[in-house]
């Protein structure tokens, strides 16, 4: 891909840097059993590989058709989570819950390695022959210009929600959900100020459980876990947006 070597350079060694990250995060969550997005961690991974190749020729590691062969595969899996959280099944802290975007990841790299050699094509015909475009050529560029914009987007909407206090919580299992908080009786209730009960009056007292009672199953069980690294996470998923929108306009 053309454009600035020390820009292309910083993209690429920011790639391998979040699969790197990435693969360590699949291999912590395992050992600590905290939840991740398996799935987007994977596909992180193998973005960030492909990525890093594209930007730089000697990153290379493998051809481009096992490459389309790997994100079909991928965008077929985030169809599938797309359906299957459509038709309202329960989420899994283990998946990805909005698989949207990461839908459109896999469509972009699929796009990138497919129309990447027209792309190189094209400019080499325009160079020799003098002709600014083709029709093929500008279909190509309105798509890679919305995939871009889509990706640009995405990343500031990740870093719009980035929060620095508030630790984000796995989706408790149908076992782990917490009772709600009874309202309190009306032997229990505050006694008013202005009524007050005569020095004789017993103080009424809530009646104790017994000893056998067992425990609502809901009320002993542990809540949700704290995801493994949310802002890690979320920054992973910038520095992806950010970067395959920089090599999609490189494509126009």
């Amino acid at each position: 891909m053309s454009g600035p070597a020390w820009l292309t350079g910083i993209f690429a060694a920011l790639m391998l840097t979040v699969a790197v990250y990435c693969a360590g995060r699949l291999v912590a969550a395992r050992r600590w059993r905290r939840p991740t997005e398996v799935d987007t961690d994977a596909g992180h991974v193998l973005m960030g590989l492909a990525m890093a190749g594209m930007l730089v020729a000697t990153l290379r590691i493998l051809p481009a058709a096992v490459w389309e062969a790997i994100f079909a595969l991928a965008a077929a899996w985030f169809c599938a989570q797309l359906l299957r959280a459509r038709r309202g099944a329960p989420a899994s802290p283990w998946r990805c819950p909005h698989p949207t975007p990461h839908l459109v990841e896999c469509a972009a790299m699929l796009y990138m390695f497919l129309a990447l050699p027209t792309s190189l094509r094209t400019r080499t015909v325009a160079a020799i022959t003098g002709m600014t475009s083709t029709p093929a050529g500008s279909r190509f560029s309105i798509l890679a210009l919305a995939l871009a914009l889509f990706m640009l987007a995405y990343a500031i909407h990740v870093a719009d929600r980035l929060t620095l206090h508030a630790p984000a919580l796995a989706v408790p299992s149908p076992g782990q959900a917490l009772l709600p908080t009874p309202a309190p009786s009306r032997a229990t209730a505050p006694l008013l100020a202005s009524a007050p009960l005569p020095a004789s009056a017993p103080l009424p007292a809530s009646a104790p459980l017994p000893a056998s009672a067992p425990l609502p199953a809901a009320a002993s069980s542990r809540p949700g876990r704290l995801y493994l690294a949310p802002r890690c996470a979320a920054l992973c998923k910038i520095a992806m947006g950010l970067t395959m929108g920089y090599m999609l306009i490189l494509m126009l």
